[in-house]
């Protein structure tokens, strides 16, 4: 009875696991499709693969986006992982006062939909000739990142071991070692758990750099809505365009898979 039960989780396992990856194999697969059986209602299983859709996606300045992207998603994840970690830090291992209200107004800032911030953001960049500037969105991105960066490592800290900690004091650690010496390597896998997610975020977002930028910071996601238009769906050059897209997080997940795993097994998602 146990084995057949095993057999059927793991069979249920499978059939989700194929039912999430199924639209990211026909993305794959149509990228090498010509448009004229991409686009057709009937799908398509069997054809002789091309790459017009990656030349097309090319053709129309693909790489400037994606540098666009990479240079908002690593820098807005610097920012937040330098910030994060000593934020964190002095609201775990230090115990400062009133911490729960300072977590809470972290996460509060995440209540309020983006929508409803986009009009002052907006406002506040034209005022300052900000607007379609890749770094004033990766400082935006930042902030929005850093309020759940730093409640992900705080989770994590709260996991080292204050043995250690008292340990090192009473070895004559300073307060820099203590935090970059002794528990920081405690918390690698966490931190890149956490800088992981934020890349992600920031790699992803559509709906800022949309409205925020226009030609010479645009990003990759909203390069990607562009063909969509009145024209029609240019199915081929989108799943071409949208595979090479999403190549770095694919990249970066598969590298960092194992921190990943360890970093949420230790408490990130409670």
């Amino acid at each position: 009875m146990k084995s057949y039960k095993e057999f059927m989780l793991t069979a249920l396992t499978w059939v989700l696991v194929l039912g999430f990856f199924f639209p990211v194999f026909w993305m794959f697969l149509n990228g090498f499709k010509p448009e004229s059986k991409a686009s057709t209602v009937d799908p398509v299983f069997f054809f002789t693969p091309v790459l017009d859709g990656y030349r097309a996606a090319m053709d129309r300045g693909m790489f400037a986006y994606l540098g666009n992207s990479m240079i908002a998603a690593v820098g807005s994840t610097l920012i937040v992982i330098l910030l994060a970690f000593p934020a964190a830090y002095s609201l775990s291992v230090r115990r400062i006062k009133k911490v729960d209200d300072a977590m809470f107004f972290f996460i509060s800032t995440r209540f309020m939909p983006i929508a409803a911030a986009v009009l002052p953001l907006y406002m506040i960049l034209k005022s300052i000739g900000g607007l379609d500037n890749i770094y004033l969105l990766t400082l935006i991105y930042a902030s929005i990142n850093l309020p759940i960066a730093i409640w992900m490592m705080r989770s994590f800290l709260l996991e080292v071991p204050g043995e250690v900690i008292e340990a090192c004091r009473l070895d004559g650690a300073g307060f820099l070692r203590e935090m970059t010496r002794i528990v920081l390597p405690l918390v690698l896998p966490g931190l890149s758990a956490a800088a992981l997610i934020c890349f992600i975020f920031a790699w992803n977002e559509y709906f800022l750099a949309l409205l925020l930028t226009s030609s010479d910071s645009k990003t990759a996601p909203p390069f990607l809505g562009s063909f969509v238009d009145g024209r029609g769906q240019f199915l081929a050059v989108l799943s071409a365009a949208a595979t090479i897209a999403a190549l770095p997080v694919i990249v970066a997940g598969w590298v960092a898979q194992k921190q990943l795993v360890r970093g949420l097994s230790m408490g990130a998602v409670k």
